[in-house]
């Protein structure tokens, strides 16, 4: 099989929604969004030993790739609509593209996503991913618009995983069935777009947390020049973990672990019940963890008392 049998093979045959004129085997793709939305673009860089294990099951690799960019697009409230996959491969195997091909496409179908276009060459195991959606024109949510009094509000759970990835690593020893919780986690992560959508009128800011909670909280406060504490003991977590973890690995896990792809969001203390609500309609669960203040700088506050934090989060160049 070359390149160009791969293409017509495995991804020519993708799925086109109504607004795609010219997908895969041109050029370049031609879309025509709608008059009334704004566009939002992302784009992000996944690459073996960096962000997976060269190991990982094929499959695990293409839910991954696409679902962290679909957080992406669940943090501006947008709906997902395309992308682009472009991909180093070591070698075109059958097996391996027909798993990874199958679990791609079956993300796509559940998430409305058309595949558009892209680019494949031979090389080190590597996917970069461009992803395209829209939202209702003026209304896409942003990280600089948190206000003072704000409720910080986090979806899911923090901090799995990490202890997924660690328990990997060989950093710690968990249970069985609690390192199968955290793996799959961190092999499978949910995006929240859901959520994102149903809060466009109810959040002030937002953002999803890939890098790790504390790192990720301070964006929404630097883009918002405000301040903020959140409350330890608030933090959703998976019952069980921190009972198998050193006291300085499970805060490292839930404060700055990341790859937890849920969504931190604000809104004003009075739309606490319609946040409730949307919680449900979008059937994902929501903790509110702490407040926006005036006050620079973020504070994590266990029972009152300040929290050390030695790592704050994820750095690509560390």
């Amino acid at each position: 099989m070359n390149e160009f049998d791969f293409i017509r093979t495995y991804l020519a045959v993708a799925e086109q929604d109504r607004s795609v004129l010219l997908g895969i085997g041109d050029d370049a793709a031609i879309i025509r969004p709608h008059a009334d939305r704004d566009l939002c673009i992302s784009s992000d860089m996944l690459l073996a030993g960096r962000h997976f294990f060269a190991n990982d099951a094929p499959r695990d690799m293409a839910h991954k790739i696409l679902a962290v960019n679909l957080s992406d697009m669940a943090a501006m409230g947008a709906a997902p609509k395309w992308v682009l996959l472009s991909a180093a491969l070591p070698e075109l195997d059958k097996k391996w593209l027909d798993e990874f091909c199958s679990r791609f496409f079956a993300v796509c179908r559940e998430y409305g996503v058309s595949l558009i276009g892209g680019d494949t060459t031979k090389g080190g195991l590597a996917f970069n991913i461009t992803i395209i959606g829209d939202v209702p024109k003026g209304k896409g949510l942003r990280r600089g618009n948190a206000r003072v009094g704000d409720d910080i509000w986090l979806s899911g759970q923090v901090g799995v995983a990490a202890a997924g990835l660690q328990h990997q690593l060989g950093k710690t020893v968990l249970p069985p069935a609690l390192a199968a919780d955290c793996r799959q986690a961190l092999l499978r992560p949910i995006p929240r777009v859901a959520l994102g959508q149903a809060l466009l009128d109810i959040a002030h800011a937002a953002q999803d947390v890939s890098d790790g909670l504390v790192q990720d909280l301070e964006h929404i406060l630097q883009a918002s020049s405000l301040g903020g504490e959140i409350w330890l003991e608030r933090l959703p977590v998976l019952p069980g973990l921190e009972e198998h973890l050193t006291q300085e690995m499970w805060r490292q896990c839930v404060l700055a672990g990341g790859d937890d792809y849920e969504l931190l969001f604000t809104a004003a203390p009075e739309r606490r019940s319609e946040i409730e609500r949307a919680a449900e309609k979008s059937n994902t669960p929501v903790s509110r963890i702490g407040r926006i203040t005036d006050t620079a700088g973020l504070s994590v506050l266990e029972h009152g008392q300040n929290v050390p934090l030695a790592v704050r989060g994820f750095d690509h160049f560390s």
